[in-house]
């Protein structure tokens, strides 16, 4: 037996325990097949020391979703039989395997038909409570590669049914508008697991389809979507241009919640720039908005699932600390974890993170140090909140090395990101 010296090296790196990894995997079998995975410690130890050089295809794909890479870049190897058969029909078949949606299964059926059927209204929604099942997953976990693999393969669903049905023009604007957010929920999905390059990509394709829709909520998130991804990316240039195009679209003079949601993701960009006068004139834009708009109105889901309050006041939480204006901060990031809901498990770490920063930023290390703990062990490992941890950490070395608070979140660091 040959020792998995790649997999061991990967684990090192994320910091992640047998146990850790074995969870992880679990989780993503369950989510893409609806049955809890079975992967143990012992099954780790096995790929570790090589005993199992190459995993059965839904375990390979759950890999494949936690470490964000292929199978041969952890060091596993395929089998003869395996090495015959493309690597991406390998993930392709592994992925149509382990989800078994109805919508991918019908669209698979449509497209290899010589005879077209007719699409309807039924199609549209089976296809939108897919869709529910993609925000709720982001909402739970995000950032996760199988969300934004699943998200990617149902907008190719909805462009099959597209492409090979007979519909009217109002259904085909619909399935338009479906693949339109499916690939929104993927660019997103790749923005908060940091892969930027697919974001990138995604956000062409979305932009594309959703102009095709003539869906202007739809077009409202795609471009919203990419303002926070060259926000992300450092370039506040380019993140306010592509939030000004959501914000310039007749759906946020028709809604306010649109609105305000806009002039949000506006501040959080100022934010950025240090530009500390625009950020409280968006702010107060955002408020106003808010305050006009109607809750009972009907909305899409993927804005009525999050976007209230306690996001507003995330956001302004995220602009505030960029600027460094760290009591209003701390003020905003109180008041959204107050009003945040039990779903938002992601949304409620990312916003204990940074107010664990903005007690950092008022030299409040002991406060600081006991409310980045506070931070679940179970989403701790998320790309995005691992990231903003590591940063948390080298501040606190660089504001108080030696210190008490300092020692503590060595300590704790180190025993919630044990290496194996």
């Amino acid at each position: 037996m040959v020792a998995n010296i790649l997999l061991r090296r990967r684990m090192a790196e994320r910091r992640m325990t047998k146990a850790e990894l074995a969870c992880e995997v679990n989780n993503e079998i369950e989510m893409l097949t609806g049955k809890a995975g079975t992967v143990s410690e012992r099954t780790i130890h096995n790929w570790l020391t090589g005993a199992t050089r190459w995993p059965p295809a839904k375990i390979r794909h759950a890999l494949k979703a936690v470490f964000g890479c292929s199978l041969e870049e952890l060091g596993f190897v395929p089998t003869s039989r395996t090495r015959t058969t493309p690597e991406e029909d390998v993930r392709r078949r592994d992925f149509m395997t382990a989800v078994g949606g109805s919508v991918l299964a019908a669209a698979a059926t449509t497209a290899a038909s010589t005879t077209s059927r007719r699409i309807g209204t039924a199609d549209i929604e089976r296809l939108q409570f897919r869709f529910a099942e993609v925000i709720a997953s982001d909402h739970r976990l995000g950032g996760r590669l199988s969300i934004e693999s699943q998200a990617a393969a149902l907008a190719d669903a909805a462009l099959a049914l597209q492409e090979h049905g007979i519909a009217t023009q109002r259904i085909r604007s619909a399935l338009y508008a479906c693949a339109a957010s499916f690939t929104s929920s993927a660019m997103w999905a790749a923005i908060d697991g940091r892969r930027f390059d697919a974001a990138l990509r995604h956000h062409q394709k979305a932009a594309y389809l959703a102009a095709m829709s003539g869906d202007f909520s739809i077009q409202f998130r795609i471009w919203s979507h990419a303002g926070s991804l060259y926000r992300h990316l450092g370039r506040p240039g380019d993140a306010l241009a592509a939030n000004d195009v959501a914000r310039n679209l007749p759906i946020t003079r028709r809604d306010p919640l649109f609105a305000s949601l806009g002039h949000a993701r506006h501040a959080a960009i100022h934010g950025l720039t240090g530009d500390v006068n625009a950020v409280r004139r968006s702010l107060g834009r955002v408020q106003e908005a808010l305050d006009r708009a109607d809750p009972s109105a009907p909305r899409p889901l993927w804005i009525a699932a999050f976007y209230d309050q306690a996001e507003l006041d995330s956001l302004a939480l995220a602009a505030h600390l960029s600027a460094g204006n760290w009591e209003d901060a701390e003020a905003h990031a109180h008041r959204s974890l107050a009003g945040l809901r039990d779903t938002m498990q992601r949304s409620r770490a990312i916003t204990t993170v940074r107010l664990a920063q903005a007690q950092l930023g008022q030299g409040d290390f002991e406060h600081a140090v006991s409310t980045a703990m506070a931070v679940p062990t179970e989403v701790s490992n998320h790309p995005r909140i691992t990231g903003m941890l590591t940063v948390f950490g080298a501040k606190l070395d660089d504001l108080a090395v030696g210190s008490s608070p300092a020692r503590d979140w060595a300590e704790y660091a180190h025993t919630i990101w044990r290496t194996t």
